[in-house]
């Protein structure tokens, strides 16, 4: 098999269960994550989503454009420095979110293994690492 089609199929279909867990709160797998980031680590630079989320930093710019919209987040800049943090709102969706990373991580070791889904997320971060484009 050709990597590139396995892992556009592979990438295909965790997309719908992630898309699937987090319906529930009205958040795309991208918003969600980077909001539970912004929740668990206040005032996080949008430079360090993006390390962490492996994201370029237009796309995080507008994930968070997109989540001040709904009144999730706001950015605080103090000279060149920006920092995000969850607004109240976002803190009373946090145990909602937390029960959708749960059913999403449940149905993903269902469907793969618990094992098998850690080994292939590592290595799959390591791969993507060594990748530089």
């Amino acid at each position: 098999m050709c990597l590139y089609f396995t892992s556009g199929a592979l990438a295909r279909k965790v997309e719908k269960l992630a898309q699937a867990s987090w319906e529930k709160v009205g958040l795309s797998p991208s918003h969600a994550y980077l909001l539970m980031m912004a929740l668990e680590e206040p005032g996080v630079q949008p430079s360090g989503l993006a390390a962490h989320l492996q994201l370029q930093p237009s796309t995080v710019t507008r994930l968070i454009e997109k989540l001040e919209e709904k009144k999730l987040l706001v950015r605080i800049t103090s000279g060149k420095t920006t920092s995000v943090y969850p607004t109240p709102k976002a803190k009373e969706l946090y145990p909602k979110m937390q029960e959708c990373l749960a059913e999403f991580t449940i149905n993903c070791n269902i469907l793969v293994g618990k094992d098998e889904g850690q080994k292939l997320a590592q290595l799959l971060s390591k791969t993507a690492d060594r990748i530089n484009l």
